[in-house]
């Protein structure tokens, strides 16, 4: 097989050994890898892989078709056109994967699509659904709402009927995120402005999080997933006792084999059967070969992007 390999910095594809599926574990043909922020900071040395996955080669989400199962696996899983959520090694040829971590891709979907779809769903669903307890009728803020979560979210939050608030840097992308599910949207300057809510999905951080939370009701839960703006902010504590707060983060990638796999299964228990009516849509920016894909590590990194960049694997 060939791998995008990390060296010293430096994006590489490589020939590299063929991976061979475990108890459980499935191999996945991949089709194309959804691009996420967590490869830029392993490509900076900054986000290490979790043990059990290759070291060099980043891709935390894939879509393609499974060619190979492991021992306890029902074989007729070969030929099936998958999704997975992956601790590292997606941007390949092929990838082993548990086979509780694959979301089967709806018909209709093409491959590329649905390489977007496993991070950016598992993410926001986890945090709105089950550490925000998102319900119908609360007010939910998504800052950061034009990237690959915030769109996740969006339409998330439409579907358990919430009233959806968008954020982002400028206007550009508004009618857009309307057209997702938004009820509102406001730029970043615009905030204060924006009426109390009830939940607030951080994708931004430092640059965001003191503006939102004066805006945050009694009760209300912040949940920080993303901090592409900074990691450190100066916090009014007084504000967080007085409104009786939850703030609270978390990243999927370092979580154990069995914790992926429930949150796996919650998305395709609550958003499958949305994905496969074709209620829920991953908004595609750019496919980039993955033979270009320091081209596209640069395209992620600068702002003013609509949803998923994908890195294409095979032949389009």
């Amino acid at each position: 097989m060939f791998a995008l390999v990390i060296d010293d910095g430096v994006l590489d594809w490589r020939e590299r050994p063929d991976p061979v599926p475990g108890p459980g574990d499935v191999v996945v043909e991949v089709a194309a890898a959804g691009l996420n922020a967590a490869d830029l900071l392993q490509r900076r040395g900054r986000y290490p892989a979790p043990p059990g996955v290759p070291a060099d080669v980043p891709g935390l989400e894939l879509a393609g078709r499974v060619v190979s199962v492991g021992d306890g696996v029902d074989a007729t899983w070969v030929g099936r056109r998958v999704a997975a959520l992956t601790g590292g090694g997606a941007q390949a040829t092929h990838c082993a994967v548990p086979v509780e971590h694959l979301l089967a891709v709806p018909e209709g979907v093409e491959l590329v699509e649905a390489a977007g779809f496993p991070e950016a769903f598992c993410t926001a669903h986890d945090a709105l659904v089950t550490q925000g307890a998102l319900t119908s009728g609360e007010r939910l803020a998504v800052t950061g709402a034009a990237g690959g979560v915030g769109c996740a979210a969006v339409q998330i939050g439409r579907a358990l009927d919430a009233t959806v608030v968008a954020l982002t840097r400028d206007g550009r992308h508004h009618e857009a995120l309307r057209a997702l599910g938004a009820d509102e949207t406001v730029v970043a300057d615009g905030l204060a402005a924006i009426e109390p809510v009830d939940v607030v999905l951080e994708l931004v951080g430092a640059a965001t999080l003191p503006a939102v939370l004066p805006r945050v009701r009694a009760h209300g839960r912040i949940l920080v997933v993303g901090v592409g703006s900074g990691s450190r902010v100066e916090l009014d504590l007084l504000a967080v006792m007085g409104s009786r707060l939850t703030l609270t983060g978390s990243t999927l990638r370092g979580r154990t084999r069995t914790e992926k796999a429930e949150v796996v299964g919650r998305v395709a228990r609550d958003l499958g059967p949305r994905w496969r009516d074709g209620a829920l849509r991953v908004p595609v920016a750019e496919v980039v070969d993955v033979r270009e894909a320091a081209r596209a590590y640069d395209a992620f990194a600068r702002p003013g992007k609509f949803g998923k960049i994908v890195l294409a694997v095979a032949p389009r």
